[in-house]
Protein backbone atom coordinates (compact mmCIF):
# COMPACT_ATOMS: atom_id res chain seq x y z
CA UNK A 1 0.00 0.00 0.00
CA UNK A 2 2.83 2.41 0.87
CA UNK A 3 4.42 1.76 -2.52
CA UNK A 4 1.08 2.53 -4.21
CA UNK A 5 0.75 5.80 -2.29
CA UNK A 6 4.30 6.84 -3.26
CA UNK A 7 3.57 6.06 -6.91
CA UNK A 8 0.32 8.03 -6.79
CA UNK A 9 2.06 11.05 -5.23
CA UNK A 10 4.79 10.96 -7.90
CA UNK A 11 2.12 10.72 -10.61
CA UNK A 12 0.23 13.73 -9.21
CA UNK A 13 3.43 15.76 -8.94
CA UNK A 14 4.36 14.97 -12.56
CA UNK A 15 0.84 15.88 -13.75
CA UNK A 16 1.10 19.23 -12.00
CA UNK A 17 4.67 19.61 -13.30
CA UNK A 18 6.01 19.86 -9.76
CA UNK A 19 9.53 18.79 -8.84
CA UNK A 20 9.70 15.28 -7.46
CA UNK A 21 10.94 14.89 -3.92
CA UNK A 22 13.44 12.14 -3.37
CA UNK A 23 13.21 10.04 -0.25
CA UNK A 24 16.18 9.95 2.08
CA UNK A 25 15.12 6.54 3.32
CA UNK A 26 18.39 5.26 4.78
CA UNK A 27 20.08 8.58 5.41
CA UNK A 28 19.51 10.59 8.58
CA UNK A 29 17.44 13.69 7.95
CA UNK A 30 19.22 17.02 8.21
CA UNK A 31 18.40 18.64 11.51
CA UNK A 32 20.27 21.89 10.98
CA UNK A 33 19.22 24.50 8.49
CA UNK A 34 21.64 26.13 6.12
CA UNK A 35 21.37 29.31 8.17
CA UNK A 36 22.60 27.38 11.21
CA UNK A 37 19.37 27.82 13.14
CA UNK A 38 19.25 24.23 14.36
CA UNK A 39 16.35 21.84 14.64
CA UNK A 40 12.79 23.05 15.03
CA UNK A 41 12.24 20.14 17.40
CA UNK A 42 13.79 19.48 20.79
CA UNK A 43 16.16 16.68 19.77
CA UNK A 44 18.40 15.32 17.08
CA UNK A 45 16.41 12.63 15.27
CA UNK A 46 19.49 10.40 14.93
CA UNK A 47 19.59 10.07 18.74
CA UNK A 48 16.08 8.58 18.90
CA UNK A 49 16.15 4.81 19.35
CA UNK A 50 12.56 3.99 18.35
CA UNK A 51 12.39 1.59 15.43
CA UNK A 52 9.43 3.17 13.66
CA UNK A 53 9.35 0.49 10.95
CA UNK A 54 8.62 -2.13 13.61
CA UNK A 55 6.08 -0.02 15.51
CA UNK A 56 4.07 1.32 12.55
CA UNK A 57 2.31 -0.17 9.55
CA UNK A 58 3.97 0.60 6.19
CA UNK A 59 1.26 3.20 5.47
CA UNK A 60 1.68 4.88 8.86
CA UNK A 61 5.46 4.91 8.41
CA UNK A 62 5.17 6.43 4.95
CA UNK A 63 2.90 9.26 6.18
CA UNK A 64 4.51 10.05 9.54
CA UNK A 65 8.20 9.37 9.00
CA UNK A 66 8.58 9.99 5.22
CA UNK A 67 6.12 12.93 5.10
CA UNK A 68 3.72 11.14 2.79
CA UNK A 69 0.02 11.74 2.25
CA UNK A 70 -2.77 9.20 2.19
CA UNK A 71 -5.14 9.17 -0.76
CA UNK A 72 -8.04 11.64 -0.37
CA UNK A 73 -11.33 10.17 0.88
CA UNK A 74 -9.56 6.96 1.98
CA UNK A 75 -8.83 7.57 5.68
CA UNK A 76 -10.69 5.77 8.46
CA UNK A 77 -11.28 9.00 10.41
CA UNK A 78 -12.65 11.08 7.51
CA UNK A 79 -16.32 10.49 8.39
CA UNK A 80 -15.72 9.47 12.01
CA UNK A 81 -18.15 11.26 14.36
CA UNK A 82 -17.60 9.59 17.75
CA UNK A 83 -16.76 11.89 20.68
CA UNK A 84 -13.23 11.67 22.03
CA UNK A 85 -9.61 12.58 21.37
CA UNK A 86 -7.38 12.04 18.33
CA UNK A 87 -3.80 11.12 19.30
CA UNK A 88 -0.49 10.78 17.45
CA UNK A 89 -0.13 7.23 16.11
CA UNK A 90 3.60 7.28 16.91
CA UNK A 91 3.74 8.59 20.50
CA UNK A 92 0.08 8.85 21.64
CA UNK A 93 0.29 12.61 22.31
CA UNK A 94 -3.22 14.18 22.33
CA UNK A 95 -3.57 16.31 19.18
CA UNK A 96 -7.19 17.15 18.32
CA UNK A 97 -10.54 16.94 20.08
CA UNK A 98 -13.60 15.61 18.26
CA UNK A 99 -15.29 18.88 19.31
CA UNK A 100 -13.17 20.76 16.74
CA UNK A 101 -13.56 18.25 13.89
CA UNK A 102 -15.65 19.23 10.88
CA UNK A 103 -16.33 18.12 7.31
CA UNK A 104 -14.25 20.33 5.03
CA UNK A 105 -15.01 18.32 1.89
CA UNK A 106 -11.28 18.04 1.10
CA UNK A 107 -10.94 14.27 1.62
CA UNK A 108 -8.99 14.32 4.88
CA UNK A 109 -10.09 14.67 8.51
CA UNK A 110 -10.21 18.39 9.29
CA UNK A 111 -10.07 20.29 12.56
CA UNK A 112 -10.39 24.01 13.22
CA UNK A 113 -8.16 23.98 16.30
CA UNK A 114 -5.45 21.85 17.95
CA UNK A 115 -6.12 20.43 21.42
CA UNK A 116 -4.74 22.77 24.10
CA UNK A 117 -5.07 25.97 22.06
CA UNK A 118 -6.09 29.01 24.09
CA UNK A 119 -7.20 31.84 21.80
CA UNK A 120 -4.33 32.13 19.30
CA UNK A 121 -1.79 30.59 21.70
CA UNK A 122 -0.68 27.07 20.64
CA UNK A 123 2.15 26.79 23.18
CA UNK A 124 0.18 24.22 25.23
CA UNK A 125 -0.55 22.00 22.22
CA UNK A 126 1.35 18.94 21.02
CA UNK A 127 1.72 20.29 17.47
CA UNK A 128 4.27 22.47 15.73
CA UNK A 129 3.88 24.39 12.49
CA UNK A 130 6.78 24.20 10.06
CA UNK A 131 7.21 25.97 6.69
CA UNK A 132 6.89 23.49 3.82
CA UNK A 133 7.94 24.19 0.24
CA UNK A 134 8.13 20.55 -0.87
CA UNK A 135 5.26 20.75 -3.38
CA UNK A 136 6.52 23.81 -5.20
CA UNK A 137 4.45 26.33 -3.25
CA UNK A 138 4.63 27.72 0.26
CA UNK A 139 2.59 25.83 2.84
CA UNK A 140 2.60 25.00 6.52
CA UNK A 141 3.29 21.46 7.67
CA UNK A 142 1.87 20.22 10.98
CA UNK A 143 4.11 17.91 13.00
CA UNK A 144 3.87 16.27 16.41
CA UNK A 145 5.86 18.26 18.98
CA UNK A 146 6.73 15.08 20.91
CA UNK A 147 8.04 12.75 18.18
CA UNK A 148 8.41 14.88 15.02
CA UNK A 149 5.78 12.85 13.13
CA UNK A 150 4.36 14.44 9.98
CA UNK A 151 0.61 14.83 10.55
CA UNK A 152 -0.59 16.93 7.62
CA UNK A 153 -0.92 20.63 6.79
CA UNK A 154 -2.78 23.69 8.06
CA UNK A 155 -4.51 26.28 5.87
CA UNK A 156 -6.15 29.67 6.50
CA UNK A 157 -9.50 28.77 4.93
CA UNK A 158 -11.23 27.07 7.88
CA UNK A 159 -14.40 27.95 9.75
CA UNK A 160 -14.81 30.41 12.60
CA UNK A 161 -13.75 30.95 15.29
CA UNK A 162 -10.15 30.18 14.24
CA UNK A 163 -10.33 30.39 10.45
CA UNK A 164 -7.88 27.47 10.37
CA UNK A 165 -8.20 24.11 8.58
CA UNK A 166 -5.91 21.43 9.96
CA UNK A 167 -5.96 18.82 7.19
CA UNK A 168 -4.63 15.70 8.94
CA UNK A 169 -3.90 12.21 7.61
CA UNK A 170 -5.93 9.41 9.28
CA UNK A 171 -2.79 7.25 9.12
CA UNK A 172 -1.12 9.69 11.56
CA UNK A 173 -3.90 9.38 14.13
CA UNK A 174 -5.38 7.00 16.68
CA UNK A 175 -8.68 7.68 18.42
CA UNK A 176 -9.63 7.29 22.06
CA UNK A 177 -13.35 7.68 22.84
CA UNK A 178 -14.51 9.91 25.73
Amino acid sequence: MARLLRSFNLFVMKQRKLPTVTCTRNRPRRVHSEAGLGSLTRYDESAVSTDWKKKLTPEQYYVTREKGTELPFSGIYLNHTEEGMYHCVCCSAPLFSSETKYNSGTGWPSFWEAYGTIGNDESNTKILRRPDNSLGCTGTEVICKECDAHLGHVFDDGPEPSGQRFCINSEALTFKPS
